[in-house]
C-alpha cells in the first residue's frame, strides 16, 4: 500500500517478419508499458509505421469529426459488433458524404439566419421612426444621418453649424433622423462633420423602398423559412446519428487500435533486418506475457527480464520525472507507476494525484490520507444529520457519474460522510440538535463540542487535542522523510531528515512542561488535567532536557540547511503544529453555525448551569412555569405570527444548507489543506508517470 506494484523491465527482440505478430500479441495482453527508444545504440534507429498506418490516421480523423458533426455519445453505442474493413469503405464513405453534405448546407442555412437577424436588429429602429426608408436615401443636395442619442443637442449643433443652410430633427431621444441642406460649396458630408463630438448610436438605412413595417415583417418572413430549413436539417442530421452512431464509434474505436498498432514501430529500435522494444510490466505478469509471445512465435522471438525495479532511488539523484543518465551516456527511464491500494482506499488516489503522482522511489501516501482526512473532515462537521447528506450525495456521484475524478471524488465524500456519522453519534448531534445526546446517551455523550458555556472546558481541550494531533500526523511524515534518507546513508537521514523531527518534539515537549510555567498559559496544564490522562504538564527538568535535545536538533539542521534553513525549521516547528488548531477552530464555528440557526427558528433558553435548550416543543411561557431560573436567549420565529414562521422556515431551510455546503468548502478545504502544505511537505515528492500499457479496452467493437 506504502509502496507501487512492482515493475520489470522487459526487452522483446526479433528479426523484422514478426513484429507485426509481437505487436498483435502485445497489443491484446495490455501489459506493457513501451518505452520510447532513445537513439543510445550504435546501427539502430526508431522503427518506420507500419504500412496502412498513413491512410488508417486519415480516416480516424474523419470519423471523429463526423462523431462531432452529428454530437454522437456513448450512450448511442448499442451493442459491440464486429467491423470490417469492407465496411469502413463501403458503409463510411456514404455515412461521409451525406454527413458533410448536410454540415454544409446547415453552415450555410446558419449563416443566412444570422444575417437576417442582424438585419432585423438593424431595421427596427426605423420602424419606431416611422419614416419610409426611400425618403432616408439617394438625395442629391440633401445629407441624411438616423441615430439614437441626444436629439436637442443635434438641433442645437445644426443650428450654430455656419455649413448647414437648414435642417429638420424628427422623432426623438430613441431614434431621429437628422436632415439637412449644406451651403452651396460646402464639402460632402457636412452633416456628419457637423455631429462630431456627439455622443450618437448611428443606424445605416436599409437597401429597400418599403415602409419600415413591410421591410421587417419582409425579414421575419424570411427568418421564420430559414428556421424551417434548419430544422429539417438538423432533423435529417438526427436520423443519420440515430441511424449510425453505434457504427461510427466502432469505427473509431477499429481505427484508433489500427492506428495504435501500426504506430508502435516509431517506439522500438530498429535496423533493416531486426528490432527490439523495451517497456516496463507489472513484474506479477512477465511471466504471462512471455509465454504469450513464446506460444505465438516460438524461438523468432527473446523475451528478457531486464531488470526487476527496486524501491530504492538511483545513485545520483534527478528531477522528479526526468530520465536517469547510464553509465554509456544513454537514459534510464524510470518505471511508471500502479498505485497498489485496496478498492476501498482507491478513491483517495484522485486527492494524491491533485499534488502529483507518486513516483516509482516514493512513499504513496494514500493510505495514510484515508486514514486521516476522514478523521479531520468528521470531527471538525461531527453531525448526523449532515454525515448522512453528504454519504448519500457521495454514494450518488461515486455510482452515478461517468468522471473518475468526481467519482472518486464521491467515493471520498461517502467516507468522510461515515466518518462524520460516527463523530456526530459521539457528540450526540444531529442538525445541530441533541437529539442523540437525549435519547441515546441520556443527556451524557461521551464528547461535547464545546459551545455551552457549562462545557467551555472542551473547547480549550480540543485546542490542545488539535496540537497532538499536529505532532503526530507531522512526526509521521518527517519518519517518512528519514526513512526515504536513509539509502544516502543514516547520516544524511539524520541531519536532513530526523533533525527536524527532534527539534519539533524538543521544542513542544518543553512548551508542555513547567519550565518558566509562570509565563506559560494556563491551558496547556488544565486542558488534559482530567480523567483518564490527568496529564498537568511535564516537570521542568523533563522540559528543559527535552529542548537540550531540540537545540541538537536545532544544530543537526544548522550544519544540514545552514542558519537560515535552521530558522525555518525551528518557525515551522511552531507554525505548522499551531495551524492544525483550525481543526478546533472549523468545528466551533460549524457547530456554531448550525446552533444559530436552530435558534432562530426554534428559539432557546439557558438554565443556570450554563446549558442550551431549544424550546422544540415548548414555549417561553411553559419554560418560564417549570424553570424559572432559566434564561430567554431569543423566542424562535417559530412560536411567532404565520409572517415570522414562513420566515423562519426559510431561514432553516437556507441556514442548514449553508451550513452543509460550507461544510465542503470550509472544513473539506481546511483538511486538504493540513495535508497538502503541513504533512506532504514533509517528504512527497511525486513526478511519477502514469502506467499506460499498449493496448486497447474494447467498448463498442468485438473480435468474435
Amino acid at each position: 500500500m506504502l509502496r507501487p506494484e512492482q515493475m520489470s523491465k522487459v526487452s522483446v527482440t526479433g528479426t523484422k517478419n514478426v513484429i507485426t505478430d509481437v505487436i498483435e500479441v502485445t497489443h491484446d495482453q495490455r501489459v506493457l508499458h513501451v518505452s520510447n527508444y532513445d537513439g543510445r545504440h550504435e546501427g539502430f534507429a526508431a522503427g518506420d509505421p507500419l504500412d496502412g498506418a498513413e491512410a488508417a490516421s486519415e480516416k480516424l480523423v474523419t470519423v471523429r469529426s463526423l462523431i462531432n458533426i452529428l454530437d454522437v455519445t456513448p450512450a448511442d453505442a448499442g451493442p459491440a459488433r464486429i467491423v470490417t474493413d469492407e465496411a469502413l469503405d463501403d458503409e463510411f464513405e456514404g455515412v461521409r458524404e451525406q454527413v458533410n453534405d448536410l454540415d454544409d448546407e446547415r453552415e450555410a442555412v446558419e449563416a443566412d439566419l444570422e444575417r437576417i437577424e442582424e438585419e432585423i436588429a438593424a431595421a427596427e429602429p426605423f420602424v419606431e421612426l416611422g419614416i419610409d426608408l426611400d425618403l432616408l436615401q439617394d438625395y442629391d443636395s440633401l445629407e441624411v444621418v438616423v441615430a439614437s442619442g441626444d436629439a436637442d443637442a443635434v438641433g442645437h449643433r445644426l443650428a450654430d453649424e455656419s455649413a448647414i443652410r437648414s435642417h429638420e430633427v424628427f422623432g426623438d431621444d430613441d431614434v431621429f433622423a437628422a436632415v439637412a441642406y449644406p451651403e452651396d460649396g460646402a464639402p460632402a458630408g457636412a452633416l456628419e462633420d457637423a455631429l462630431v463630438g456627439l455622443d450618437l448610436d448611428r443606424y445605416e438605412v436599409p437597401d429597400s423602398e418599403d415602409a419600415p413595417e413591410e421591410y421587417l415583417e419582409r425579414l421575419q418572413h424570411r427568418k421564420q423559412q430559414l428556421a424551417s430549413d434548419l430544422e429539417s436539417v438538423e432533423s435529417q442530421l438526427e436520423s443519420l446519428r440515430l441511424e449510425h452512431a453505434g457504427f461510427l464509434l466502432a469505427a473509431e474505436e477499429k481505427l484508433s487500435i489500427e492506428v495504435e498498432k501500426a504506430e508502435a514501430p516509431l517506439h522500438f529500435a530498429t535496423t533493416e533486418h531486426a528490432f527490439f522494444a523495451e517497456g516496463w510490466i507489472p513484474t506479477r505478469d512477465y511471466e504471462d506475457y512471455a509465454s504469450s509471445l513464446k506460444d505465438a512465435l516460438g524461438e523468432r522471438i527473446e523475451v528478457e527480464e531486464l531488470e526487476r525495479a527496486e524501491y530504492e532511488p538511483p545513485a545520483h539523484d534527478v528531477g522528479h520525472g526526468e530520465q536517469e543518465v547510464a553509465a554509456d551516456g544513454g537514459t534510464t527511464d524510470r518505471p511508471p507507476v500502479v498505485q497498489d491500494n485496496p478498492g476501498v482506499v482507491e478513491p483517495f488516489e484522485m486527492l494524491v494525484r491533485v499534488i502529483n503522482r507518486p513516483n516509482y522511489f516514493d512513499i504513496d501516501p494514500t493510505i495514510i490520507l484515508f486514514l486521516t482526512f476522514p478523521v479531520f473532515y468528521g470531527f471538525m462537521i461531527g453531525d448526523v444529520g449532515y454525515g448522512l447528506l453528504y454519504t448519500a450525495a457521495g454514494w450518488w456521484m461515486y455510482t452515478r457519474l461517468d468522471s473518475d475524478a468526481l467519482a472518486a471524488l464521491g467515493g471520498v465524500a461517502v467516507i468522510s460522510g461515515i466518518a462524520t456519522v460516527v463523530f456526530g453519534i459521539l457528540y450526540g448531534e444531529v442538525f445541530g440538535f441533541h437529539l442523540i445526546t437525549e435519547y441515546v446517551w441520556h443527556g451524557t455523550p461521551p464528547l461535547h463540542k464545546g459551545l455551552m458555556p457549562a462545557q467551555n472546558e472542551w473547547a480549550r481541550l480540543w485546542l490542545i487535542v488539535s496540537v497532538l494531533v499536529a505532532l503526530g500526523h507531522l512526526t509521521v511524515g518527517y519518519a517518512i522523510d528519514t526513512y526515504k534518507r536513509l539509502h544516502h546513508g543514516a547520516w544524511d537521514a539524520l541531519t536532513e531528515g530526523a533533525s527536524w523531527a527532534i527539534l519539533m518534539i524538543g521544542l513542544w515537549v518543553w512548551v508542555f512542561s513547567h519550565a518558566l510555567d509562570a509565563a506559560k498559559p494556563d491551558i496547556l496544564f488544565q486542558a488534559l488535567s482530567g480523567q483518564p490522562l490527568a496529564f498537568t504538564g511535564f516537570s521542568a527538568t523533563v522540559g528543559w532536557g527535552a529542548l537540550a535535545i531540540g537545540l541538537v536538533g536545532y544544530a543537526l539542521l544548522v550544519y544540514a540547511e545552514g542558519a537560515i534553513g535552521a530558522v525555518e525549521g525551528a518557525l515551522n516547528s511552531l507554525t505548522h503544529v499551531l495551524s492544525y488548531t483550525r481543526l478546533a477552530a472549523v468545528m466551533l464555528a460549524k457547530g456554531g453555525m448550525a446552533f444559530v440557526v436552530n435558534l432562530l427558528f426554534f428559539g432557546a433558553y439557558r438554565t443556570e448551569e450554563g446549558e442550551f435548550h431549544f424550546m422544540t416543543g415548548t414555549d417561553w411561557s411553559y419554560v418560564q412555569e417549570h424553570h424559572h431560573s432559566a434564561e430567554l436567549m431569543f423566542g424562535g420565529l417559530v412560536h411567532g405570527p404565520i409572517a415570522a414562521v414562513v420566515g423562519g422556515l426559510v431561514i432553516f431551510v437556507l441556514g442548514h444548507a449553508l451550513v452543509l455546503a460550507l461544510g465542503v468548502t470550509s472544513a473539506g478545504l481546511q483538511a486538504v489543506r493540513l495535508e497538502y502544505v503541513e504533512f506532504f511537505g514533509k517528504f512527497y515528492e511525486g513526478g511519477g508517470e502514469k502506467y499506460e500499457p499498449f493496448g486497447h479496452q474494447r467498448t463498442y467493437t468485438t473480435q468474435d
